[in-house]
């Protein structure tokens, strides 16, 4: 599926422009309605992609299985994200130890917590995936295969949920929470899910995106949702989540439909769609290398606010911003590929 690889380059677009915004021009998402509402899809998106490249139906689950996945996992992306952290902390701080520490106990991890959380979230799929195919074929023969994978994400789904409402749960502000970024996963897991479950069942879905009711209810929720997370507040403090989650889905839904929709503009046959495939399958190296190229410009920061209505502009801006670094990124990659070793140790390829 070119559109999806297209998709993900268009995502990981998304991200380096986030990072433009908020450390190069050192904006603040309150005041700006372009990171405010962009935020609400763009991890996401990134995560239910993900999901949706991790099933296959050419697995065959064993014991040997999930210790070959899991370690592939670990090489690929923990290895190359220990590499560059460090590299960063040496780059960007004076005293490298104190700024381990310093990052490590943030969950962010200086903005590599991405391919760490998706690491963990992998593993938990992997074992999920194990143990759902021990009882597969009671389940299809009750045809309830649909169940267990419906059930895990409806308890992500809840969990993500007690993030939000610290009324009743403390442990979001919990040491734990901070040093191993486990919250991330609480509140993104359930995306990776819900991408899973649109590849299992990839021909019903497609014919709930060709319905005509569909797209306009996306629209209409989106809009609402989105109408009282940022304005209206008609919801009681514990139930403020709901219209941002609604939101999320509503959007990302919205941004895959499109997608699809317009696969033929996405394909290799035309030149956004090879440039934006192109990105799509380079994401970890851009991610990895990004950070490095961010300008550190708070002027722009500080006069976007003073333009009524600056959407265009700031998006225009941070997404200018995103092409230039995304496009230093992929020399960077390019150079440090041209050894065998670096390849292999620093993204994971052969």
């Amino acid at each position: 599926m070119e559109w999806i690889d297209a998709m993900r380059g268009f995502t990981m677009l998304l991200v380096v422009a986030y990072h433009v915004s908020i450390n190069g021009f050192l904006e603040s998402p309150k005041q700006s309605f372009y990171l405010s509402s962009f935020v609400l899809f763009r991890m996401p998106l990134f995560f239910f992609i993900s999901g949706f490249f991790s099933y296959s139906t050419k697995v065959v689950w064993s014991a040997k299985t999930l210790a070959t996945l899991t370690a592939k996992k670990l090489r690929i992306q923990m290895l190359p994200t220990v590499i560059f952290f460090a590299l960063m902390v040496v780059v960007f701080r004076p005293n490298f130890w104190d700024g381990c520490t310093e990052l490590l106990h943030n969950p962010t991890k200086g903005g590599y917590w991405f391919t760490y959380a998706l690491l963990l979230m992998f593993v938990i799929y992997y074992a999920f995936a194990y143990l759902e195919s021990k009882c597969k074929a009671w389940l299809e023969q009750r045809s309830i295969g649909w169940l267990p994978i419906t059930l895990f994400w409806l308890f992500w789904l809840g969990f993500y949920a007690t993030w939000f409402m610290p009324k009743w749960f403390s442990y979001p502000k919990s040491e734990f929470m901070q040093w191993s970024s486990f919250g991330q996963v609480i509140q993104y897991f359930q995306f990776f899910l819900a991408g899973n479950i649109v590849r299992r069942y990839w021909t019903q879905v497609q014919r709930l995106f060709d319905a005509k009711w569909f797209i306009p209810l996306l629209i209409v929720v989106a809009t609402v949702s989105m109408c009282d997370f940022f304005r209206w507040h008609t919801l009681t403090f514990q139930w403020a989540n709901l219209p941002r989650t609604l939101s999320m889905y509503s959007l990302m839904l919205l941004v895959v439909i499109y997608f699809r929709h317009y696969a033929d503009s996405f394909s290799r046959e035309t030149r956004l769609g090879r440039t934006l495939q192109y990105i799509g399958v380079r994401t970890l190296d851009i991610y990895l290398l990004h950070f490095f190229f961010v300008p550190v410009m708070p002027f722009v920061g500080r006069w976007l606010p003073t333009i009524e209505h600056n959407f265009a502009i700031d998006v225009t801006l941070s997404f200018t911003g995103a092409f230039i670094i995304t496009g230093l990124s992929i020399i960077a990659s390019n150079i440090l590929r041209t050894s065998p070793l670096l390849k292999y140790y620093l993204f994971g390829r052969k």
